[in-house]
Parts: C-alpha cells; structure tokens; sequence
C-alpha cells in the first residue's frame, strides 16, 4: 500500500519583533532568564513554567517530556518527580539534560543544556510540604512510568492511601524529590520576520568559569 504523507501548513503570519540586541541583554544569563520569564508569566500565568525536559537513557536515545519548572536561582532549574520515574532513572545514569522553553504570544524560545543534580532532602521536604494533600497522594499512590494493567488499580491505591493517611501529615517518600540542572549553555532565542531569526547564547565550561557570549545564524 502506498503511503501518504500529509502536510502540515501552517497559518502563523510573520511576527513583528525588535530582535536581540547584545547590549541590551544582562551579561548573566540567569537575570536575563529571569527578565523573560516575567514577561512570559504576565502573558500566560498558567503554563509559562512549562519546559521540555529532555534525558538519555542506558540505551543512548532521547526521551522528552514536559515538566514544570518550579524555581530557578544560580545553581540551575529545579524540577519535581519521583527518582524512580524514567526520567529519574535516566538521571542516574547519565546526569546531562537539556530543556527547552517556548513562549508562542512572545514567539521566544530558551534552550538550556547542562547537568543535573538532587537538591538537598530539606528543599523537597519544604516543597512537598506546599503542595496540595490530593497531589501528595497522588505522588505515594503512582509507581510512574511503571506498567498498570488497567486505571482502576490507581485509583483503588488512591482510596486505601486517603483512609489509611486520613486526619495525618503526609510525609515525602524517599524515592520523591527535586533536581536541579545546572546549566553549561543557555540560549535566547527571538523569532523575527521571514526565518531570520535571533539566537544569542551564553556558555561556560564548568560552574566555577564566566560565562562568554555569542550569536548563531538562525
């Protein structure tokens, strides 16, 4: 049988920017970060944390999903999962990820690149302890990215979970926590009329060295 390929057309028109301009861009990546990321909060309250988080399994493949950033400083990106997770397994045998962050009302994108690290048991502890109890038993009730034979056993795990812990604080599982990736290369990306796009990035090559910057053609 002979294949079709479908085509996909977009119906984007051209968006309007000013571009990147080096001296107007913080000489720390991580304040420029921060510059966008307001921006992009204040357009999209609800998904601007969104990232791609991307990792390379013991077979040397990439695996993708999206996560939620849930802090940033100078140490790197923090994000939340359970350590047994693929991800998480992923992690612990090779600890370089990459994220990727894209803002279509602002037609920006953020590419990160570096290693990834636990963050101390305190902060998740501190973490877990903000979210809401439901998420919490959610986090002990799911074996992610296990098989299940079918949603009625989760949601079973889930009721036996609610009696059980009712009236008591849930603490975190030990196999639940944070991570930080601590970045070697972040990139800014700024979409622009006719493909002509804006990329400046800002690499170092250990956390210990300054950053030096640069611009790539698009």
């Amino acid at each position: 049988m002979k294949s079709v390929r479908k085509k996909i057309v977009s119906s984007r028109s051209e968006f309007i920017s000013d571009g990147l301009n080096e001296e107007e861009l913080s000489a720390d990546p991580i304040d420029q970060f921060e510059k966008w990321m307001d921006e992009a909060m204040r357009e999209d309250p609800e998904m601007a944390n969104a990232v791609h988080l991307a990792t390379i399994g013991p077979d040397g493949r990439p695996s993708g999903r999206i996560v939620l950033l849930r802090g940033f400083d100078q140490r790197g990106f923090v994000f939340y999962t359970n350590y047994d997770s693929r991800k998480g397994s992923d992690l612990k045998i090779n600890n370089n990820a990459s994220m990727t962050f894209f803002w279509s009302k602002s037609y920006r994108q953020v590419r990160i690149e570096g290693t990834v690290f636990k963050l101390p048991p305190g902060e998740s502890d501190s973490y877990f302890s903000s979210r809401p109890r439901e998420s919490n038993i959610s986090a002990l009730a799911s074996r992610q990215s296990r098989p299940l034979e079918n949603r009625k056993i989760l949601e079973e795990r889930v009721r036996e979970l609610e009696n059980k812990l009712k009236d008591q604080t849930i603490k975190r599982p030990d196999n639940w926590g944070g991570y930080c990736l601590s970045p070697l290369y972040i990139e800014f990306w700024q979409g622009m009329t006719h493909r002509l796009h804006d990329r400046i990035f800002y690499r170092r090559e250990n956390t210990n060295t300054s950053w030096t910057r640069g611009r790539l053609y698009p």
